[in-house]
């Protein structure tokens, strides 16, 4: 597995990015859904990367600059032909050491609190991140659960 970082112009990004989008369609409401678009992905404070097995897309993974100190997790997606192979735990492991490398003391994340999430929440606490309230202008919902860890 390869992980580069993604312009998100790509065609089978594009895809997995569109494929997102309508999963927290189907499981979160309007008012709950955090995750970017792909005009999102594209701006100067977001990076994204994407693994590729050869030709094939395996996922993707994106970090937003909350600060100098501080990064949020985005758009972690999984391509469907590729779940459960350790897809998501390598585009994590990546993003963490690009925070590391940044100088980041902190990574946020938001995710959803449905029983469609556990599997991406089980992921976050595996890596350490643990339960905390609303950061940056989030506020509490009941739909979304908030992680971070210090790193």
């Amino acid at each position: 597995m390869e992980i580069h970082e993604d312009n998100v112009t790509g065609g089978e990004i594009t895809a997995l990015i569109l494929d997102h989008l309508q999963s927290m369609a189907i499981h979160s409401p309007p008012e709950s859904r955090h995750a970017l678009n792909l005009e999102g992905l594209r701006e100067s404070d977001i990076t994204c990367w994407s693994a590729w097995e050869g030709n094939e897309l395996l996922g993707c993974g994106a970090l937003k600059e909350l600060g100098d100190t501080h990064g949020e997790i985005k758009s972690m997606k999984t391509a469907s032909n590729h779940l459960r192979k350790g897809v998501s735990k390598k585009i994590l492991q990546h993003i963490i050491e690009e925070a590391r490398t940044r100088g980041y003391k902190r990574l946020s994340l938001e995710t959803g609190s449905m029983e469609a999430f556990v599997p991406a929440r089980k992921l976050y606490e595996s890596f350490g991140f643990h339960y905390c309230p609303p950061f940056a202008s989030y506020k509490e919902d009941e739909n979304s659960m908030f992680m971070m860890k210090e790193i």
